[in-house]
C-alpha cells in the first residue's frame, strides 16, 4: 500500500477545475492534477433528477493532505455539496510515489 490518494472532484466548469488544481499545486498539497471532460452527470438534487455537463478533476496527493485538499475544494468550489472522493492507491511505482512526495509538503 502506498501513502497516495487519487482524489476525484466534479466541477461545473474548466475554470473552476483549473483554479482548484492550481491552488492545490501552489500550496504543495498535490503533485499533479488531470482534467477530463466535459462529462455528462445525472444526479438527484433537492428531490429532482438533474442533468449537467461537468469536468472531472483528478488530484494525486499524499493521504496526509486529504483534510487540507477537502477544505480547499470547499472554499473554491461553487457547489453547496461538491462531489469530492478519494481512492487510496494500493500500488504505484516507487519512483512515482517518491516524486509525489518530493513535490508536496508530505
Amino acid at each position: 500500500m502506498t501513502n497516495l490518494l487519487l482524489i476525484r472532484i466534479t466541477c461545473p466548469s474548466r475554470r473552476v477545475a483549473e483554479e482548484i488544481a492550481d491552488a492545490a499545486l501552489e500550496q504543495r498539497l498535490a503533485a499533479c492534477a488531470n482534467l477530463e471532460g466535459p462529462v455528462t452527470s445525472t444526479y438527484r438534487w433537492k428531490g429532482v433528477v438533474e442533468h449537467a455537463f461537468e469536468f472531472v478533476l483528478w488530484i494525486k496527493a499524499p493521504d496526509a493532505h486529504w483534510s487540507d485538499i477537502e477544505a480547499l475544494v470547499n472554499t473554491l468550489h461553487p457547489y453547496d455539496v461538491p462531489a469530492i472522493v478519494a481512492l487510496p492507491c494500493a500500488h504505484a511505482s516507487k519512483p512515482y510515489e517518491a516524486w509525489v512526495n518530493e513535490n508536496t509538503d508530505a
